[in-house]
């Protein structure tokens, strides 16, 4: 007999944050200031409460071109908080970051909606929208972490083919961490997920493993992507900041 799903009322949802109070209380008592958390709690709540509401109407709206803006939204965005890390650099990475995204994260999801699960129209909200969702947001963690190993290397006069590899692999930890910790140290998300919805553990753990592979080579094609598509960029900004030292100390 499966057991249903249980509803969490707003009562119980304000219990949850009683951890959260006294995580905030210690963080003023140790003077680490509790502005920057409280907004960000605050935010995440009103965020999550909003698209909570505008998922629904995009579920219940039934058109593929909805989606496809909803999927175009979430990559720029992506795209946008990618390179935040080096911000004094963020105008001439854009275009690499997006393209490497759309291209590992993308061509990543194209195969495992239309391939793998062939969801049924294309669009199909209930997968697509959440799937992408892990999708860009790897793809994008992982670009961020590359972004900035790279130019912190190139900084320490690292030439680019050394300093490119080390930037590969400082954003792959994360995802290569995940892997091996998922089934010993978490239940990820989404098998959490299916589990609480009643789906068996085996056939959660299948999705998961799917889950899992699409987010290492989202991150991994989109990393390297990003580096060899930046190249050109960076190498040019080190030129002028060269020569723009080199016509001062004249």
């Amino acid at each position: 007999m499966e057991n249903p799903v249980i509803t969490l009322s707003l009562e119980q949802l304000a219990l949850t944050f009683i951890p959260v109070v006294i995580t905030l209380a210690i963080l003023l008592r140790w003077s680490y200031g509790v502005g920057r958390a409280t907004y960000a709690l605050g935010r995440m709540v009103i965020q999550l409460m909003a698209i909570g509401y505008v998922l629904a109407w995009i579920f219940q709206a039934n058109n593929g071109l909805l989606i496809l803006m909803v999927l175009s939204i979430m990559l720029c965005s992506a795209t946008w908080i990618a390179v935040g890390t080096v911000s004094e650099h963020r105008r001439h990475l854009l275009q690499a970051a997006f393209l490497s995204m759309l291209l590992g994260g993308g061509l990543t999801l194209l195969l495992i909606t239309q391939v793998a699960l062939q969801i049924e129209p294309w669009y199909l909200p209930q997968y697509l929208v959440p799937l992408a969702g892990m999708v860009f947001a790897n793809a994008m963690t992982a670009v961020s972490l590359a972004a900035e190993r790279l130019y912190s290397e190139l900084g320490h006069q690292v030439a680019w083919e050394e300093a490119r590899i080390k930037a590969y692999h400082a954003a792959m930890i994360p995802v290569i961490n995940s892997l091996l910790a998922v089934g010993l140290v978490s239940l990820p998300g989404m098998m959490t997920g299916q589990i609480l919805s009643g789906v068996s553990p085996p056939v959660a753990s299948r999705y998961q493993i799917m889950v899992m592979c699409m987010i290492f080579a989202s991150a991994g094609i989109s990393t390297a992507v990003f580096l060899v598509l930046c190249k050109a960029k960076v190498l040019a900004t080190q030129l002028a900041l060269v020569n723009d030292s080199t016509a001062v100390n004249r």
